[in-house]
């Protein structure tokens, strides 16, 4: 009788650790489904701003070659592509809309790893992030601090609560 509640307390830890194991691929498989829609956007910004650029070239040439053969003639028009998309593209915008600590949450979720604020301050005025404050190093660590999401791991140094991450570099 014994042994047989062994071996049910023994099946009942496996599907405990089943479970936590398949709620952390679900997890992964959300975030990189996510990561995936994202690069597909890029990717088709990307194509169309190659397109335009591309056209624009060609456009350029032909007007060369034109403005000598005829007098007057109007060349064909390019499609422009918004000075956002451009932005998008270069990265300059990739946190557009988003609060500091929603976007250093995909920065720390991103590197894997710790993360003094400097570094993070850096990561959030390539995405396109403004910092308001006299002190914008501080102003990042202070919401870092405050939100839950994060744990400090060392001075102004942070990783993200769901996972462990590296030691900082």
């Amino acid at each position: 009788m014994e042994e047989l509640k062994d071996i049910v307390v023994g099946l009942e830890q496996r599907i405990s650790v089943y479970k936590a194991r398949l709620q952390d691929l679900e997890k992964k498989r959300g975030r990189l489904d996510d990561e995936i829609a994202t690069i597909k956007k890029y990717l088709e910004l990307a194509e169309t701003l190659h397109r335009v650029e591309a056209d624009k070239a060609k456009l350029a040439t032909l007007s060369t070659h034109a403005a000598g053969d005829e007098k007057g003639a109007r060349p064909p028009q390019v499609a422009e592509v918004p000075d956002q998309s451009r932005e998008i593209l270069l990265g300059r915008s990739k946190f557009v809309g988003m609060s500091v600590p929603e976007a250093a949450f995909v920065i720390l979720r991103d590197a894997r790893r710790s993360m003094h604020a400097k570094e993070i301050l850096q990561r959030l005025l390539e995405g396109g992030i403004r910092i308001k404050g006299k002190t914008p190093l501080t102003s990042v660590a202070t919401s870092l601090k405050r939100d839950p999401r994060f744990k400090k791991v060392g001075p102004n140094t942070f990783e993200t609560q769901d996972v462990k991450l590296t030691e900082a570099v």
